[in-house]
């Protein structure tokens, strides 16, 4: 089984050209329903080796994050050292598994463990050089700004790090420390005793809504879906469905689960069915199933106010498992009716898809 990565490397490289490559998708696509775009691939396991790396390097990692606690014992924070050392293997280890081998599950665990070790040196560093109640009273703004920067600078080592390997969820990962960042000057500035659901549901929104916007940039810029710009895509709206799907459904008062009421479960099924609109206008199910906690919480209020409260979880899965799967079988001639009912020149920035195709 080829991968898109791996025909790329291989033109790259002079293996193959171009024109057979494209050759080859083509006789792929041919035999199947759907175009290359709408099945949105993404690689993640070549074979068991894969499984076994990674679990040797999670033992690796872990005894590194052990090794590390004998430097600073009793601290408050995370110990300082063991993200040091963490990181430090994890950069170690991509160097081979992820430069040489181009092995996926190993470099996605690689990258998150070179990233959470550099935001756990930091921290640590940060908890040690405050002391152990350093956040109280008056240095609690110096240990905000000491936070921002440390997730600033995470945003920067995420940013080496694709720079050397190019792992496809790197981009994501700044992402998420360029926005711990913010969140840290907010908390910095109104003061953490003021911070509320009323300051951080609005900015946990508007982050998703701008890390949408910027996987949107990446997926416009690879329509056809054959370059590492798709998966980057991919990885980014992982990050900004559940950012955008929590607080649309928190508005409409169903985080409190029991407290649901008849018109918050109708409203979450109309939000349901808009998102699912988007995802089939962009072809990216991550809203789906970012939302798809708070459909089942609503489905089940329903069914049970009308009376099968015996039957209310398993008529939930039953209505829920029957559209997606319906979904599913049908994905692409039900996104050819939602693109080809855009403006023209929207359906020339979304993803290609069979008849409307990019050109």
């Amino acid at each position: 089984m080829y991968s898109e990565e791996d025909l790329r490397h291989a033109v790259t490289s002079g293996a193959i050209s171009a024109e057979a490559a494209n050759a080859l998708r083509n006789s792929v696509r041919g035999t199947r329903d759907a175009p290359a775009t709408d099945e949105e691939n993404f690689r993640l396991i070549n074979s068991f080796n894969d499984i076994f790396v990674t679990i040797a390097a999670v033992l690796l990692l872990v005894a590194m994050g052990g090794i590390g606690q004998i430097f600073t014992p009793g601290t408050d924070g995370p110990p300082p050292v063991s993200g040091l050392l963490i990181a430090g293997a994890a950069w170690g280890m991509a160097e081979y598994f992820t430069r040489v081998r181009r092995m996926a599950l190993p470099s996605i665990v690689l990258l998150l463990a070179f990233v959470g070790g550099v935001f756990a040196m930091l921290l640590g560093t940060i908890f040690v050089a405050l002391g152990g109640d350093g956040f109280d009273g008056e240095n609690q703004v110096l240990a905000g700004l000491l936070i921002a920067g440390a997730a600033l600078t995470t945003a920067g080592a995420a940013w080496l790090h694709w720079r050397r390997f190019m792992v496809p969820i790197t981009v994501a990962a700044g992402s998420a420390a360029l926005t711990a960042t913010v969140l840290a000057l907010i908390v910095t500035a109104v003061g953490p005793d003021n911070m509320g659901e009323r300051i951080i549901i609005p900015f946990v929104f508007i982050a998703g809504l701008t890390v949408f916007g910027f996987a949107m940039r990446w997926d416009t810029s690879d329509r056809e879906r054959q370059t590492r710009r798709s998966d980057v895509a991919f990885w980014l709206h992982l990050l900004a469905a559940p950012m955008i799907a929590h607080p649309l459904f928190h508005w409409l008062g169903v985080t409190g689960g029991e407290n649901i009421g008849m018109g918050a479960a109708i409203g979450v099924l109309f939000v349901y069915v808009a998102l699912g609109i988007v995802a089939l206008a962009i072809d990216r199910r991550a809203l789906l199933v970012s939302a798809l906690a708070y459909v089942l919480a609503a489905l089940t209020f329903l069914f049970d106010r009308f009376g099968a409260v015996e039957l209310n979880v398993a008529l939930t899965a039953l209505v829920i498992g029957s559209a997606l799967l319906t979904l599913s079988a049908f994905w692409t001639p039900i996104r050819r009716s939602v693109v080809a009912k855009l403006p023209g020149n929207l359906q020339q920035r979304l993803p290609a898809t069979l008849g409307l195709a990019a050109a």
